[in-house]
């Protein structure tokens, strides 16, 4: 598979065949002009998860392409498959499955949203969104995200460790002064037989 981490949450993945791309937030950039997208996947509303100014336009340039969305951004976009946990979504030759449900608790006195988690092909890759929630199935490459207001690196850690990829990838950093600061965390805590591999934003990478 084929990875481009276009910063924070955003990631294109690419098996060959299926070209899939997760999370187009405000915090990201490069993603405005691809083409050949299978589908566009949305974890949960907040504005880092989904540009909903550039969104129209990228959808316009796919018009193959699915819009694949949890049910809490589903009223607030066209013509969307809403993706609830424990669906299982055909998405070109490769399989969608949904898990997790909700967002991590920032605050008690801060709503918590639906958030769908996305494990793609059988355990290649999973996007937890905003979330920590563990697959029952193994996970070849863990996209791990690195800070948020709702995420300790401590949770990070034990999470990675209760996934236990091959591969994690360092995503959802933009809150941080210095990624590079939780990454040599997760080099020095990750469990036998991770790789933590940090990309280089906008750079094709096969993991």
């Amino acid at each position: 598979m084929q990875v481009v981490h276009f910063g924070h949450a955003c990631v294109l993945l690419d098996t060959g065949t299926t070209r899939i791309l997760i999370d187009p937030g405000t915090f990201s950039t490069g993603f405005e002009d691809l083409t050949d997208l299978d589908a566009v996947l949305v974890t949960h509303q907040h504005f880092d998860h989904i540009d909903m100014e550039k969104l129209p336009a990228l959808l316009k340039a796919n018009p193959q392409a699915q819009l694949i969305v949890d049910e809490g951004t589903a009223p607030t976009v066209e013509n969307p498959t809403v993706a609830r946990p424990g669906d299982v979504l055909k998405v070109g030759d490769t399989t969608v499955k949904v898990t997790g449900g909700q967002h991590a608790l920032i605050h008690e006195d801060i709503p918590i949203v639906p958030n769908a988690a996305y494990v793609i092909g059988d355990g290649a890759f999973y996007h937890p969104g905003d979330s920590l929630f563990v697959p029952d199935e193994d996970v070849d490459v863990l996209g791990l995200p690195a800070g948020a207001p709702w995420l300790r690196t401590g949770e990070a850690v034990d999470f990675m460790r209760a996934v236990k990829p091959r591969v994690a990838v360092p995503i959802h950093e933009k809150t941080l002064a210095s990624p590079q600061m939780a990454v040599r965390f997760f080099e020095l805590l990750k469990p036998d037989g991770t790789e933590v591999r940090l990309l280089t934003p906008g750079e094709e990478t096969a993991v």
